[in-house]
């Protein structure tokens, strides 16, 4: 029974380092999909060549960190009846677990924003730009950004708040009745729209995205299912729902993919929610390998770092470094991926260890002290160890 609970163990870890894996290439993606975007001028109507356009769906990337974020939130709960443990004690873990990182992030951005490059074509940061960012409400209200990647980062508080209520449904009245509440008002909202197409602003995106976190919620399920339902072929189903979706925005083009956004976000939820469930049920073996590898899974790491900081990097290589001695285009987009993608990374690795990892092993102030070096505590003071708290951004 110990070698079996042993196994179980290291199982779970693999599974856990494999979400990880995924999570770090997703932000690597990100930080690929910004070199594309501000190297070649007129986007959705890019001037990139053709062969780069794989690189364009940096939303979709962002939309699968809301699919990842609810099933990782959601794998304890679902080991225990659907359960948050505790509304407040929920809320209070996330704001310690995303705020810090986030604020020193918000800081170095409106320094970058003021000093070297505007993020935003509104012109530098204001003071309305500290006050909505600072309360993480940039998807309730609208200022100059200072850091074009935040959006999502309101989204997600706003469905870190709807959370609990999310699994009191799920816990009450099943995952399909969880998905049709939440899913039903964007497909109504969406039919009423022009042409059926609604056209998005740069906030209040969380309605039309809490589908896709759900997505992720009710997929955890699987880390409780049935052996049957857990051999079941996740990846290929993942990959049967994702193809037909990637397959027509590459057919389409940039211009009717950015347009039809709200809708490629509904359709390719399943598929994300579904190769999650590949992943955490060890299948494909390959794959999980793959992304248990010390590098991805190191990426992965501090992904969020990675995530927050690298925009106003890119932006400075390509608006203010590149232009100094190449033509625009693909000069710049070649030296971008050069020097921006390994400063990002390295400078993300850097920021982690001083502003997230803290955060990450110990979980309340005093037990981040407690964590100070010896000689910086008060003589007397014990340290007691406290294991690290894996969650998403």
């Amino acid at each position: 029974m110990e070698q079996q609970a042993r196994a179980s163990d290291t199982q779970g870890q693999r599974q856990l380092a494999g979400l990880d894996g995924l999570r770090g290439l997703a932000a690597l993606y990100v930080v690929l999909f910004h070199c594309w975007l501000y190297s070649f001028p007129g986007y959705p109507d890019s001037s990139a060549p053709p062969w780069l356009e794989g690189l364009m769906f940096g939303r979709l990337a962002v939309v699968f960190f809301l699919v990842l974020s609810g099933f990782s939130l959601a794998i304890s709960p679902a080991r225990h009846s659907w359960r948050s443990g505790g509304v407040g004690r929920f809320l209070r873990r996330r704001a310690w677990r995303i705020l810090p990182p986030y604020w020193a992030a918000l800081a170095m951005s409106l320094i970058v924003s003021w000093l070297v490059v505007p993020a935003s074509h509104f012109g530098p940061p204001t003071g309305m730009s500290i006050l909505v960012y600072g309360l993480v409400a940039q998807d309730s209200f609208t200022a100059p950004t200072p850091n074009g990647a935040f959006w999502s980062i309101g989204v997600e508080a706003e469905l870190y708040l709807l959370f609990p209520m999310f699994l009191f449904v799920r816990r009450r009245v099943g995952a399909a009745a969880l998905v049709a509440c939440v899913t039903i008002p964007v497909i109504a909202r969406g039919l009423a729209a022009a042409n059926a197409t609604p056209v998005e602003g740069d906030n209040w995106l969380a309605p039309h995205l809490a589908p896709v976190f759900v997505a992720g919620l009710v997929g955890a399920a699987v880390v409780t299912a049935s052996d049957r339902v857990r051999r079941l072929p996740w990846g290929w189903f993942a990959a049967l729902a994702a193809v037909p979706v990637l397959a027509l925005c590459l057919a389409q083009g940039s211009i009717w993919t950015v347009k039809h956004y709200f809708w490629i976000d509904l359709a390719i939820a399943p598929a994300m929610s579904m190769t999650l469930a590949a992943v955490a049920t060890g299948r494909p073996a390959i794959l999980v390998r793959f992304l248990t590898a010390r590098p991805i899974r190191n990426l992965g790491s501090f992904s969020y770092s990675i995530y927050l900081i690298h925009l106003p990097i890119v932006m400075t290589v390509i608006r203010r470094v590149a232009p100094l001695f190449l033509s625009p285009g693909l000069p710049v987009f070649w030296f971008t991926l050069i020097v921006a993608l390994p400063v990002s990374v390295l400078g993300a690795w850097l920021f982690s260890k001083i502003f997230e990892m803290p955060f990450k092993r110990a979980r309340s102030l005093r037990s981040l002290i407690e964590a100070l070096p010896r000689g910086r505590r008060r003589p007397g003071v014990e340290v007691q160890p406290s294991s690290a708290q894996h969650g998403p951004a």
